[in-house]
């Protein structure tokens, strides 16, 4: 993401970040940022994390944990708390590990990881390696990734949240061809948390996923919300829309994140976030106005006709 990111953001023009009022559904801590509530309990949680998937994926003894570790000491000192990994994204179980140990600050995170495995005795393996390698006794949300045999993760995920080694339980998919599977697991199942992708130019998760998540009180993860580069590279050499100021914009990662949390049912995005700069810039999205309706469809159009 670094130089499209880096394109986009030097054609970006800053805007004021004046105080504004917030929907209903959004709560404004004394940092400014918003949170959104976890319907099985009513905590909340700021509205933007961080995604760890390749970034984090560094040998850790390398000059490339430094930028990593100031990241996180960066966007927790922000007010920031849901950082998302994956037993599947290489070593960044270790590499988020080895940060919070050295940065003491496990018990400022909301702790995110996932279970990708077939059968309850690999699921178990799995999830006492993210254990070992996260450095914690206690982890705030397993998922089931990508679906893959949630009939024997969800169990095993059930009896680990009873015994408070885990407090949150949930599914994840990035891809439009499990959407049927997991609506009929959101049906059927009693979930806390799915992991879904949604953008500004990928909004099918807003015609099924999202609304049914909101009838079932379901608290909704966004991974992928910048398209990977797609909607960076879309953009590239352009300047924001003048109308992007209505709603506080300072920069496109905000222009999309915020087109994201304008979504009344999502929780938090996850962007992939590996530098300060970064950090600072998206967690801007949380802070301020959010689009209204009509803007969010002027937002729709405009990616549309580019």
């Amino acid at each position: 993401m670094t130089l499209h990111r880096r394109a986009v953001l030097a054609g970006s023009f800053a805007c004021s970040l004046a105080a504004g009022l917030l929907p209903g559904r959004l709560v404004a801590q004394g940092d400014g940022l918003i949170r959104r509530p976890i319907p099985s309990t009513g905590e909340t949680v700021p509205a933007i994390g961080i995604g760890t998937s390749r970034r984090y994926d560094v040998a850790p003894d390398s000059a490339a944990m430094t930028p990593l570790r100031e990241t996180v000491a960066k966007f927790v000192a922000l007010g920031g708390t849901v950082i998302d990994t994956a037993p599947d994204y290489g070593r960044a179980e270790e590499v988020l590990g080895r940060i919070l140990a050295e940065t003491k600050l496990r018990d400022k995170v909301f702790l995110c990881s996932k279970v990708a495995a077939r059968g309850r005795e690999a699921g178990l393996a799995q999830i006492e390696q993210s254990f070992r390698r996260l450095g914690t006794d206690r982890i705030d949300l397993i998922a089931v990734h990508n679906l893959i045999d949630p009939q024997a993760q969800l169990p095993l995920l059930r009896e680990l949240k009873e015994r408070k080694r885990i407090r949150y339980l949930g599914a994840t998919t990035w891809a439009e061809t499990q959407y049927g599977d997991l609506e009929a697991l959101m049906t059927s199942d009693t979930l806390d948390v799915i992991q879904v992708n949604y953008a500004v130019d990928a909004r099918q998760a807003a015609a099924r996923i999202l609304p049914l998540a909101r009838d079932r009180g379901i608290a909704v993860m966004v991974n992928v919300p910048f398209g990977r580069e797609r909607l960076f590279n879309l953009v590239r050499g352009r300047e924001l829309p003048p109308w992007a100021a209505e709603f506080e914009c300072a920069s496109w990662p905000q222009f999309f994140l915020k087109y994201v949390l304008s979504h009344e049912a999502v929780t938090c995005p996850v962007p992939g976030t590996a530098q300060v700069r970064y950090a600072e810039d998206n967690l801007g999205a949380a802070r301020g106005r959010l689009p209204d309706a009509a803007t969010r469809r002027k937002m729709e159009e405009f990616i549309d006709g580019l």
